[in-house]
């Protein structure tokens, strides 16, 4: 009896012992593809779809001149006041800078010559009043003590004609510097230039959500039509949850995107509204009205300083030629003509336009000192150009042409600007790398100035798109991998497979391709490790 039971007891502890065994064996296997999947690669991918590519690059690069004048002082001087600000436009004369008057060693010499031509002239003009007699044959009825009075009155009339003309000239100059002292009275449209760039680049980014999520609902239904054509219904179920969460998200990017349309067409309406509500102050009409009026007396002051002046002249003429004494008269003459130009230099002295153009540059202040040679002013001269070098990778120098057209991001921000690609060269700073794009630049532009411009081809439909990520490259050409489902009867393994491919145009992020592909693979963009061709991976989420 007792060897009857020993004999069960080891029939059930060995069939105990198999069906732990079996258990064991069973759950190994049923669970050996997910141990192995946590050690492969982890991909992500992309549906190959079709679409539009614009093969164009965006970049930043700064205004120079192609031929500027440089205005310069050939001494240390003192600025007493700028005419002219950078953008202004001037014509050859007109005046940029007023200088401090001082008292140079060449100014004193000349004050001090034309006193003593003065005095000799005088000594030569007494030494004649001995000589009464000549004068009395030249001109009976004129006496040198009448000759002295007609040249005394003269210069009275002259020095009264001077003072008018003095008085005149400082009050136009008063005027004008108020003139220059009156602000520009335009609208203030800061903040509605704020709140409308705000509301425009709420509005991309809102664009962009809106493209991305209708990419990913578009990316999950691929998915599924991909997982129904095989009948993977797990593959089915965890993907329902995804779609349902990627349109929700669609629905949420839509109604963002529709407000930020509506905000900024709303912060465009207000930045319009101000700019035309714009006003001007009638201060600076009034002021240049009472200029007119004024000028219109100096212009008479001054026509009635040269008659005097004239009528002097032709006096000592008479009184030299009676007299004489020529070789005096004009010593005194000609040094009053050296003081006029020290004068000129030293007094009121202005720095004013060679050259017709545009003021680039104004590298000095008032109170201020000029150095001897450095340029206070730059100008573009009329008729010349301007340029911009930017330095590119050479895979973007690639999609370019000379004579392709640049546009400018933020158009609206500038008026009638044209830049056009006029060379590709080797970056001299990084020649292996780099090339530099020099662009013709006209239109109303100033040095100094930022642009930020896209160049390249127009946009062109393809019919196999992907990611730039996807792009491989070894020593046999350029290539992607797709993933490839294989059936086993436990789950599905995902086998990376090459495809060679050509790039025919590509943007910041994608790239038209040529390949043996039918355009609904799912191409590998990143991975947690490195991926061979033939090799198996899991994919991202699954």
């Amino acid at each position: 009896m007792n060897e009857n039971e020993n004999r069960t007891k080891r029939k059930e502890w060995v069939k105990n012992a198999a069906i732990i065994f079996l258990t064991v064996l069973l759950i190994l296997t049923f669970f050996s593809n997910t141990i192995m999947n946590y050690s492969l690669p982890e991909v992500a991918t992309q549906y190959v779809q079709s679409g539009t590519i614009t093969a164009k690059i965006r970049e930043n690069g700064v205004v120079e001149s192609g031929d500027p004048y440089e205005v310069t002082v050939t001494e240390t001087r003192k600025v007493k006041s700028v005419a002219v600000k950078v953008g202004d436009t001037v014509e050859e004369g007109d005046i940029l800078l007023y200088l401090d008057d001082v008292e140079s060693d060449e100014l004193v010499a000349a004050r001090e010559a034309l006193e003593t031509a003065q005095d000799a002239y005088e000594k030569s003009l007494l030494a004649a009043e001995v000589t009464a007699e000549i004068l009395n044959e030249a001109n009976k009825n004129t006496s040198v003590q009448a000759y002295r009075q007609q040249m005394t009155a003269a210069q009275a009339e002259v020095d009264s004609a001077q003072k008018e003309v003095d008085k005149w000239q400082e009050k136009y100059d008063k005027l004008q510097t108020q003139i220059e002292s009156v602000p520009s009275n335009t609208a203030n449209i800061s903040e509605e230039t704020k709140a409308y760039n705000n509301a425009k680049t709420a509005k991309e980014n809102a664009e962009f959500s809106l493209t991305a999520a209708k990419n990913n609902l578009a990316t999950i239904n691929a998915k599924i039509e991909y997982a129904e054509s095989i009948s993977d219904g797990d593959a089915i179920t965890s993907l329902t949850p995804q779609k349902q969460e990627a349109e929700k998200n669609l629905i949420s990017a839509q109604a963002t995107a529709d407000n930020a349309a509506l905000a900024f067409a709303q912060a465009e309406t207000a930045l319009n509204n101000k700019k035309a509500t714009g006003d001007t102050s009638g201060t600076v009409e009034s002021l240049t009205n009472q200029q007119k009026s004024v000028n219109t007396n100096l212009q008479a002051a001054k026509t009635k300083l040269e008659e005097k002046q004239a009528a002097l002249t032709k006096l000592l003429t008479t009184i030299n030629q009676v007299f004489g004494i020529q070789d005096s008269y004009d010593a005194v003459a000609k040094a009053k003509e050296n003081l006029n130009k020290q004068l000129e230099k030293s007094i009121g002295a202005t720095i004013t336009a060679e050259v017709a153009g545009k003021v680039m540059a104004v590298n000095v202040t008032a109170g201020k000192n000029t150095a001897p040679d450095t340029p206070v002013v730059t100008l573009q001269p009329e008729g010349k150009g301007f340029f911009m070098n930017i330095s590119v990778s050479n895979e973007k120098a690639k999609r370019l042409s000379i004579g392709d057209r640049a546009e400018l991001v933020n158009s609206w921000r500038y008026d009638d600007i044209d830049i056009v690609l006029s060379s590709i060269k080797t970056d001299p700073k990084n020649p292996g790398q780099n090339k530099l794009l020099t662009f013709d630049v006209t239109g109303d532009v100033n040095v100094g100035q930022t642009l930020n411009i896209s160049v390249g081809q127009k946009s062109a439909n393809y019919d196999l798109i992907v990611p730039n990520s996807a792009i491989r490259e070894d020593n046999n050409g350029k290539f992607i991998l797709t993933v490839e489902t294989k059936s086993t009867p436990l789950s599905n393994r995902y086998i990376a497979t090459r495809t060679d491919v050509e790039v025919i145009a590509s943007d910041d992020t994608q790239s038209a391709i040529k390949a043996a592909l039918y355009g609904y693979e799912f191409v590998i963009t990143t991975s947690t490790k490195p991926v061979e061709a033939g090799k198996q991976v899991r994919l991202a989420n699954n």
